[in-house]
C-alpha cells in the first residue's frame, strides 16, 4: 500500500505521517517511510540544492531537479518496497511538483504531467491526504518551532506563490477525488489522525 502525504510546510503533513506510520506498526505491518526529494544519496544531495538560499535556480530546472530526485526514489526504493509487501508513506509525491511547480511556478501543467509521468513511472499512492491549512496559520506554526532556521528558497517563495500552490493542491482534489482526500488540517492533531486511520481502514 503506498500513502503520500501533501501540504505547505507547517500544515502538519508530517506529523500525520508519523502517527499513521505508528498505527500501522501497531499492527505489526511493515512500515517504510520517506520524504520527497530525500531517502537516497542522489535525492538528499538534489535536495540539498533545491532548497539552499545560496542560488537562484529558474522554474524548470526546478522541475527537472525534482523528477529526477524521484525517478531514483522510485526506481531503487518505493518500487522495491511495494514488491516486498510494506507499506509505503511518502511526505510528498508527484502532487507536490504539480502544485508547487505548474500551479505556483506557473509552468504549463503539459509539461509538469510529461515531468511526474516520467519520474513516477506508473507508480503511484493509493492513497493521498492533502492537509489543508491557510498559508497565514501555516507560517504562525512555523514561527513557533524553535528548531526552524532561516526559511529555504522554495519556504520563501512569498504568499501569492502559495495561495496558487494551494488552488493547485485542490484542483487536484477535484480532478482525483477517489485518491487525493482533503482533510482540514486546522482541527485537533488528533482528530486529523482519526479521520485519516478511518478512511485507511477503508481502504484496507
Amino acid at each position: 500500500m503506498f500513502i503520500s502525504f501533501e501540504g505547505i510546510d507547517g500544515s502538519g503533513k508530517s506529523t500525520q505521517l508519523v502517527l499513521l506510520r505508528e498505527w500501522f506498526e501497531e499492527r505489526g505491518r511493515s512500515i517504510v517511510t520517506i520524504r520527497e526529494p530525500g531517502a537516497t544519496y542522489l535525492s538528499e544531495a538534489i535536495r540539498d540544492i533545491l532548497l539552499s538560499n545560496k542560488q537562484s535556480i529558474t522554474a524548470t530546472a526546478e522541475l527537472l531537479l525534482f523528477s529526477a530526485a524521484r525517478t531514483q526514489l522510485v526506481e531503487t526504493v518505493i518500487q522495491t518496497s511495494l514488491d516486498r509487501g510494506d507499506v509505503v508513506l511518502c511526505d510528498r509525491y508527484v502532487d507536490s511538483t504539480t502544485a508547487y511547480q505548474g500551479y505556483g511556478r506557473q509552468l504549463t501543467l503539459e509539461s509538469v504531467e510529461i515531468c511526474n509521468s516520467l519520474a513516477a513511472r506508473g507508480v503511484m499512492p493509493v492513497l493521498t491526504f492533502f492537509i489543508d491549512v491557510p498559508y497565514n496559520e501555516a507560517q504562525t506554526r512555523m514561527q513557533f518551532e524553535t528548531s526552524q532556521a532561516k526559511p529555504d528558497r522554495i519556504e520563501s517563495s512569498g504568499p501569492e506563490f502559495f495561495e496558487r500552490v494551494r488552488s493547485g493542491y485542490l484542483a487536484i482534489a477535484a480532478q482525483e477525488p477517489s485518491r487525493f482526500i482533503v482533510i482540514n488540517g486546522v482541527q485537533e492533531r488528533d482528530a486529523i489522525h482519526r479521520e485519516i486511520v478511518s478512511i485507511v481502514e477503508r481502504r484496507l
